[in-house]
């Protein structure tokens, strides 16, 4: 059976025909280029078909000159069902405003809930969620991701140890577990004090133990420095050495500088595009036309559409562009080795620690080859060198 699915797009009438002479009328209609199907005989003077409604205007042309009277019967196809739609726009178009204010309520931001902080902690959370644009009334769409949230709240909030955030339709749910707890200090067993490098021994604070060493002695890397052990010949006692001993240290470093760097940043220029994602399919929503940026650094998010407290099929993506510029750096001899001392310095700060301090600095040599400045730096260092070890069984006897 033909299929006449194009025909339902332009509209189908179904034509009732009576009189005498059906066959040779029928005839007539396909000699006219007139198609017609579904044809249904109704007793010796009456039939039923279908035809093309672009095609009514010639059939009223054959019917004139053929006694035969018609009588349209049904309408269908898209034309009809667009008036049909038309006449009750009210309807139609109250039906898509209800399930559009549903399908924007259900994913708009209705409550924020914060269990496990006292009132103090609690407002600080509140105050950075607002900054965070996550507030009553919010849309779901355009705020960040679960593990971005946690990360943003739990870096810039000292308060909180650690908090679960969750989204259960509506409502965003906070569990925190705040720095309220005493630190338990750590039960520590008898144990030495060694140095951890060869250094000259400047300063010292020692809190139990005895001294191995004195002030200006220059001690090796392992050597003991405070022995867990206090009193005397056979009256000995083993405790958990604990201090401090401040050593003069030399390090020597390499470091190179090209004079001339290249290297990407933003320069502001960002393009958003929202999709609805069904399956593998992405529609564009909002944000057309081609990304013109030659270099761009692409972040993508997506959000699930719920209906009222159901997750349905779709997602909502939001891709952001951000354009790239490729920018080049250049250093004079003088920068170069500023530069150089510079990084040199906080690499040396990292591996000293908190308590250590530089003391002296000074270049012992520096080459400039391949459009590098090559630096070979010393430095003196005040820093804490001792460690503990514990105590072997054995070790005072």
């Amino acid at each position: 059976m033909k299929n006449h699915w194009v025909e339902y797009i332009t509209g189908i009438i179904t034509v009732k025909a009576t009189g005498k002479g059906l066959e040779r009328f029928l005839n007539k209609l396909l000699k006219n280029d007139i198609s017609v199907w579904n044809i249904k005989k109704h007793g010796p003077h009456a039939v039923t078909f279908q035809i093309s409604l672009k095609k009514i205007h010639r059939l009223r042309h054959v019917v004139r000159s053929s006694g035969i009277k018609i009588e349209f019967q049904r309408k269908a196809g898209a034309p009809f069902l667009y008036k049909r739609m038309w006449k009750n726009s009210g309807f139609v178009i109250g039906v898509f405003l209800f399930l559009g204010l549903v399908l924007t309520l259900s994913n708009m931001v209705w409550g924020i809930e914060i269990k496990g902080a006292n009132p103090a902690t609690e407002y600080q959370i509140r105050k950075q969620l607002d900054k965070m644009d996550i507030k009553i009334g919010k849309s779901q769409f355009f705020a960040k991701e679960l593990d971005k949230i946690q990360a943003e709240l739990t870096n810039n909030i000292d308060a909180i140890t650690w908090i679960g955030v969750e989204l259960k339709g509506t409502t965003y749910h906070f569990q925190v577990v705040e720095k309220n707890e005493p630190e338990k200090k750590e039960e520590v067993g008898p144990q030495n004090l060694v140095a951890t490098k060869k250094a000259t021994i400047v300063t010292d604070f020692v809190e139990s133990g005895t001294k191995q060493y004195t002030i200006n002695e220059v001690v090796r890397k392992g050597q003991l420095l405070v022995a867990g052990t206090i009193g005397k010949e056979d009256h000995t006692k083993s405790v958990s050495a604990k201090g401090k001993i401040w050593g003069e240290v030399w390090y020597t470093t390499e470091v190179t500088v090209p004079l001339e760097t290249t290297f990407q940043v933003f320069n502001g220029e960002e393009k958003q595009k929202f999709y609805m994602k069904l399956g593998k399919w992405d529609i564009p929503v909002w944000g057309f036309g081609k990304i013109e940026y030659k270099q761009y650094e692409k972040e993508e998010n997506e959000t699930n559409v719920k209906f009222f407290k159901w997750e349905l099929p779709i997602k909502i993506v939001d891709k952001t562009y951000r354009e790239k510029e490729i920018v080049k750096r250049g250093y004079s001899e003088k920068e170069a080795v500023k530069k150089g001392k510079e990084d040199a310095r906080k690499d040396i700060l990292k591996r000293i620690g908190e308590d250590g301090k530089i003391k002296e600095e000074k270049i012992l040599q520096r080459d400039i080859k391949n459009g590098k400045v090559k630096l070979n730096i010393a430095f003196t260092t005040i820093e804490n060198i001792a460690k503990a070890q514990p105590l072997i069984q054995g070790d005072t006897e």
